[in-house]
């Protein structure tokens, strides 16, 4: 799993980047929680995730936001962070061009800067939502969301409550086009202490479900 350094709006940005095996494989992105709160791309969740899309074929990549690690910058309140997210996403697809499409996983504050990428970028068409914190951000940019997708949240998440996220997801399954899988993980907090295996598997058996479907060209 190669190191990386490339370029971004505020100066150089740290990842680390899986290529995959066939030249015409999928994309993903995982995209790590709030910076000011100790996130970074080494989160268990988003290193999980990683994985999970390795051994499946994709290409990934996961990164540092501005300001965390070795990615130049500072915290830019989501407006330069989202900048940091459509360059990681523009550089892979140099590195990897002929990727029939992409995928975005974000967690948390990640999740908010994932939907907001989804929305900027027609060829993302399927996305993973961990604990979107649909208390904190705005979610009303997905008017309507463009692709389907799975959310995930705990059942004790004192960060972001229950009936946050399912007013946001009855939201979006009310919209037309797109399906939106819902899956609540039982005992988890916010960080998924403990709980990080069966947020994995939901995970993996929704893009298993996912990827076994014919897809529209």
């Amino acid at each position: 799993m190669p190191e990386v350094i490339f370029n971004g709006p505020a100066g150089r940005i740290e990842g680390r980047y899986q290529p995959a095996k066939t030249r015409n494989a999928p994309i993903a992105m995982i995209l790590h929680p709030h910076p000011s709160f100790g996130g970074t791309m080494n989160n268990q969740v988003v290193y999980r995730l990683f994985y999970m899309f390795k051994e499946r074929g994709f290409a990934v990549l996961r990164f540092n936001f501005r300001g965390v690690g070795r990615s130049q910058g500072q915290f830019d309140h989501g407006a330069g962070e989202l900048s940091d997210a459509a360059s990681a996403l523009d550089w892979v697809q140099t590195i990897h061009p002929e990727a029939r499409f992409c995928w975005v996983a974000g967690f948390s504050f990640g999740a908010w800067i994932g939907m907001q990428l989804l929305m900027r970028r027609p060829e993302i068409e399927g996305f993973i939502s961990i604990a979107p914190p649909a208390n904190l951000y705005d979610f009303s940019f997905l008017a309507p969301c463009p692709s389907s997708g799975l959310i995930v949240n705990g059942d004790v998440d004192k960060v972001v409550p229950q009936k946050d996220v399912q007013g946001l997801v009855d939201k979006l399954k009310a919209q037309k086009g797109i399906v939106i899988d819902h899956k609540l993980i039982e005992g988890a907090n916010h960080f998924f202490d403990q709980k990080v295996d069966p947020l994995i598997d939901t995970c993996a058996e929704y893009l298993d479900m996912r990827l076994a479907q014919p897809r529209e060209e």
